[in-house]
């Protein structure tokens, strides 16, 4: 867990809900990518907003999540299919 909480915006919930996904570290969550690894957590039943999706991706970048521009976001709630 020590590898995902090491990311920005990456805090002790979200990594225990990456990892309940399967995601144990940086490398998995990369190579799954922020909309897959946001869809997985949600098909577990877990409760979430469009905000992890955006701080999912903001860990790929080493960006925080407000920094996102509206584009960005746009991008991937229209990849995930929820409304922005």
């Amino acid at each position: 867990m020590d590898d995902l909480l090491c990311l920005t915006n990456i805090g002790r919930t979200s990594a225990l809900w990456l990892q309940t996904v399967g995601i144990n570290n940086a490398e998995q969550l990369a190579e799954i990518g922020a909309v897959e690894a946001y869809l997985r957590i949600n098909q577990r039943g877990i409760k979430t907003s469009k905000v992890l999706l955006y701080a999912l991706h903001g860990a790929l970048l080493n960006k925080h999540w407000n920094d996102l521009t509206t584009d960005e976001k746009n991008q991937l709630c229209q990849q995930a299919g929820i409304k922005h």
